[in-house]
Order: C-alpha cells, then structure tokens, then sequence
C-alpha cells in the first residue's frame, strides 16, 4: 500500500532545459523575485510592488527569455516561505497554470555563525539552492508545506477565535483580581452572573469603598467580560448549528465521531479534525511529530541523552491533547490507554512526564480511529442520540 507523500522532495523529474524556476522572499514593502531561466545564463534578480499581477508579468517575461534563448519552458515552479501572507498567493498562482511550493522555513538549513550575513538578496540564493534541490528529488533540502484550501482554512477559524476569547477571558479575570487583592478584597468572583451587583458592595478590611477610578475600572472590565462572555456562547452555538446541518461525510463525520467519546466535547473534537486529524499524514510518526510530541534526542559519540519535547509542531494541537489526557484520566479509567499510564507512574514514572506520553498514544489513537473505525482499547462511548 503506497503511502502518502509527505513533501520532503518532488516526485515529477526535473528537467532544467524545460523548467523554468523562481524563488520570492516575500515582505510587506516589496517582493523580492529570483530566478533560474533554461538557456539564460545570468540568475535574473527583480524587486518588485507586493502585486500580484506584476509578479505573472514577470514570470511570463522570463519565459518568453527563454524562448528567445531556444528552449521551450513547459513547467513554471515557484516557491516561497510560509508566513504571514498565508496561501492565498499559492492558491491565485495555481489557478493560473503555476506550479507553486510553500518551503517550511524551518526545514531549510542555515549557516550556525554567531553573526551572519542576512539580507534578502542572501536569502532568495539560500531558497533557490534548496529548492532546486527539493526538484532534483533529494531529501533533506526543505520540506514543503500542504496548501490547504479557502474552506480548510475557513473552517479552522471558529476553534482559534474561540481560543482567542478564552484566553481574553482568563486575562480579565486575572487582571481583576489582582487588582482587588492590591486593596485586600478576597473571595469575588468576576466569572459569576451576579459579580457587576456585587461589585458596589465591596468593602476595603478598613471598611471603605473601592475607589472611584478602580471602580469604573472593574466596571468597564465587567462589561467587557461579559462581550467575551457572548462571543464565546455565540461560536459554540454556532458550531453545534453547523455540525447538525453538515453532511454525514468528510471532516464532519470525524467531529461526530470524536465527540461520542465520553469527556471530549465538540470543541475539542473540532479543533482536533481541523488542525491535525483530516490532514493526510503519512503514518503515526508523521501524526505524533505534527503535533510537536516527539522528542528531541542529543547524540554525539558516547553522548546519549534526551532534551524534551521537540515543540515544533502545532501549539494549538499539543496544548489540546495535554489537556485532553487529563481528562482521559477521569472519564476513561477503564481504557487500555489510561491503565498504561497508571501502571507506568505506580512504577515510579514521572506524572508530568507520562502524562505527555499519554497525549501521544492518544492523538495516535483518535487518528487510527477517524481513519479506520477502530475504536481505542475500553474507551466509552456514549449512547447513540
């Protein structure tokens, strides 16, 4: 059975008479365009107006180059790092006939000097170098990354805004009561319904009001708690509406299915299908070093020894999955996963440590188990609606 390509190198063979290739170094002020036309000797450089049009101008310029030169391009390849301008130029590129690649910057190899040169001139050389090699078919020159879709990157939005107000929420909570513990006020609860009828009558230990600013200061927070508050109902609401009117097929039925898990909700079946699960990931290491779970070994003649998590995967994915261990803890106590855990930390394991392992084994499982049916080992399921 062929496994999916993982874009650590191109499958199509290159053939450098007939393929033109360029590189951008993408900025907010300009773009920076290099090149490597067939029977063009010199390495074109051109800085041009972040403008997407005048970038096709140029690519079709060079190609006619090359016809003038005697070669007739039939490819066009194009790559860029991921940043903060997204897909959306690979997707307009694409739709036009360019083959485009998006590099992961961190699979591209730097020089380890303690002050080197870097300018996007030295830059768009490095991005050329190792793209070229990525199209002769070598490994470990760069990795490319998927480009997802309008859609899958819309339906990752509601998940990350919700994370977003969630963690707005918890700031203002903090910042309240911080701010009352400076006037010795203890036990208010700014997350309850009721806090904004308290709040006048809160009592300083001398027995004194809170202060006139501080007050209009709680209140404005109240306020704006309570926006945070509705934002957060309203996506959640949002979601189920969607959920229940989505087709049975695709990314929605593995929400569904993840969800008839006893203690993962919805939010979490959610954000673990758009993040991680409905990607076409080659295998369960694959799985487990998205989500930044492998670990980091140093090795170095007789050194052996293990500096952590690697981390380099998805924040969002792995800040879930901890989470979602713990909880695994107190709703599946039967499950073949949770009496590992338990069997390794009576022995003396580290909790803090086997609990990351935990996370692990269990991504691997909720993917086996979207791709496959195979419900985990004595995990419970709730009863069908």
């Amino acid at each position: 059975m062929s496994q999916p390509n993982d874009l650590s190198r191109s499958l199509v063979p290159l053939e450098q008479d007939s393929t033109l290739v360029a590189v951008l170094e993408l900025s907010q002020s300009s773009w920076l365009v290099a090149g490597a036309v067939p029977g063009v000797e010199r390495q074109p450089l051109k800085k041009l107006d972040p403008d997407e049009q005048a970038l096709l101008r140029l690519l079709q310029r060079w190609q006619e180059e090359a016809t003038r030169a005697g070669r007739r391009v039939t490819r066009i390849a194009v790559a860029y790092e991921a940043g903060r301008d997204g897909f959306w130029l690979a997707r307009w590129l694409r739709s036009r006939g360019i083959e485009v690649h998006v590099i992961h910057p961190t699979s591209v190899a730097i020089s380890r000097e303690h002050k080197r040169a870097k300018t996007d001139r030295l830059d768009t050389a490095m991005l050329m170098r190792v793209f070229l090699g990525w199209l002769r078919g070598e490994r470990g020159h760069c990795g490319m990354v998927a480009v997802p879709s309008a859609e899958e990157e819309d339906a990752k939005r509601p998940s990350r805004e919700r994370e977003s107000l969630v963690g707005e929420r918890t700031r203002i909570v903090n910042r309240m009561k911080g701010a009352l513990a400076r006037l010795g006020i203890r036990g208010f609860k700014p997350e309850l319904r009721r806090a904004p009828e308290r709040l006048e009558t809160l009592r300083t230990p001398e027995g004194l009001p809170i202060p006139p600013n501080t007050l209009e200061e709680f209140r404005r927070d109240l306020a704006r708690l309570g926006m945070v508050r509705e934002q957060i109902a309203a996506i959640e609401q949002a979601r189920v509406v969607r959920l229940e009117q989505a087709p049975r097929t695709g990314p929605h039925a593995m929400v569904r299915l993840l969800a008839s898990i006893t203690g993962v909700g919805v939010e979490t079946a959610d954000m673990l299908v758009q993040e991680v699960l409905s990607r076409n990931l080659r295998d369960r290491r694959a799985v487990a070093r998205y989500a930044g779970l492998t670990g980091s070994p140093d090795e170095s003649g007789s050194k052996r020894r293990e500096k952590g998590l690697a981390k380099s995967g998805n924040a969002r994915v792995r800040r879930g999955l901890i989470q979602l261990a713990w909880r695994f803890l107190r709703f599946q106590k039967e499950s073949a996963l949770v009496q590992w855990y338990r069997a390794r930390t009576a022995q003396g394991a580290r909790k803090t440590t086997m609990i990351v392992a935990l996370a692990r084994k269990l991504l691997i499982a909720l993917w086996r188990m979207v791709a496959t049916g195979e419900v985990p080992q004595g995990v419970v399921l709730r009863p069908a609606a």
